[in-house]
């Protein structure tokens, strides 16, 4: 099969497009014919080094996808040859060959079925960014009460948008950050309430005057770098913030004295906790949750199975939504 080979941990430029062995199903497993695979930051992360996987190389990336079953192993009940799926979090494109390539082998157990109406495509890149996002609003204790007021770093990323829309799904107050005017009109219209670029020097002031008297109750941050300590200083008492990735860097100078009187709360999200039987009942919950408000997953860009590294070279510019590969 043809395969985006990874052969070191010097970044995702160095993918080599070429020939792998095809996967065999192993009990419990089923091979997928894959349609399209999503790009993930993490994705890139590992293939610098910079993620706590380090598997075995040659390596194919790639943890969402959608694909046709062609065979089955052992024990396999739950779909049969020729049912198209999607792929829920598992190992692959983390320990395990993942979907940049035309076939993969998974676990039966993590894949589903289409939701009703959804397209391949929206489907294709939304699992795991939709379980990142359901986790970091959840962690803390189950939903989030309604009413409260939810900020989104980096909104128009993939786990900023499923950050938006589980969190109006959730009643909540949504205030989004993007630096793009275009994209802060597009969060409007996913349902944001308030669009702030996280640039301005004014934005603490900003979103507080918005929110008044209240202030931030949960925060699901994906940027990290010196933006974080300002969104410390937007909570109000008891506020959490949920923190999925860092593409901003380092957090600068971290006073820890600044959550004491407030006593505010920071975790890490981690789609790796979910279990097989995990990520089905949060995935179902999910999807019920976006047909209740009407919504779908947001798809940036298709790229030709040819081009991953620009499609890496897309989601790295940061995309409004997701960037898909389109596989065969």
């Amino acid at each position: 099969m043809r395969a985006w080979l990874m052969d070191s941990y010097d970044g995702v430029a160095k993918l080599r497009l070429g020939e792998a062995a095809d996967p065999v199903a192993a009990p419990g497993q089923v091979v997928l014919a894959v349609k399209l695979a999503a790009l993930n930051p993490a994705d890139a992360f590992l293939a610098q080094a910079q993620y706590p996987a380090k598997p075995a190389l040659p390596h194919i990336l790639g943890r969402d996808g959608v694909g046709t079953v062609i065979s089955a192993g052992e024990g396999v009940a739950n779909v049969r040859a020729g049912d198209t799926v999607g792929l829920l979090r598992c190992n692959a494109g983390v320990e395990e060959w993942g979907t940049l390539a035309e076939k993969v082998a998974v676990p039966a157990a993590s894949v589903t079925t289409l939701p009703a109406g959804w397209s391949e495509e929206e489907m294709a890149g939304a699992p795991l960014v939709f379980l990142a996002a359901w986790q970091a609003l959840v962690q803390w204790g189950g939903l989030p009460p309604q009413g409260q007021a939810l900020l989104v770093t980096g909104a128009s990323g993939g786990v900023g948008v499923a950050s938006v829309l589980l969190g109006k799904s959730m009643g909540l107050t949504v205030v989004a950050l993007s630096r793009s005017a275009d994209k802060s009109k597009r969060l409007l219209e996913l349902g944001a309430d308030f669009v702030f670029d996280p640039s301005s020097p004014a934005l603490r002031k900003d979103i507080l005057a918005a929110l008044a008297p209240r202030k931030v109750d949960l925060v699901v941050d994906s940027v990290g770098g010196a933006l974080f300590n300002q969104v410390i200083a937007t909570l109000g008492y008891a506020g959490r913030v949920s923190v999925v990735g860092r593409s901003a860097g380092p957090v600068p100078e971290f006073n820890t004295a600044t959550l004491f009187f407030r006593r505010n709360r920071i975790g890490g999200v981690s789609v790796g906790d979910y279990t097989p039987e995990g990520s089905q009942a949060a995935w179902a919950e999910i999807v019920r949750r976006l047909e209740a408000i009407g919504r779908r997953p947001v798809v940036d860009q298709v790229f030709a199975f040819d081009r991953v590294k620009d499609a890496f070279a897309r989601l790295a510019e940061g995309p409004m939504g997701k960037v898909l590969v389109r596989v065969s």
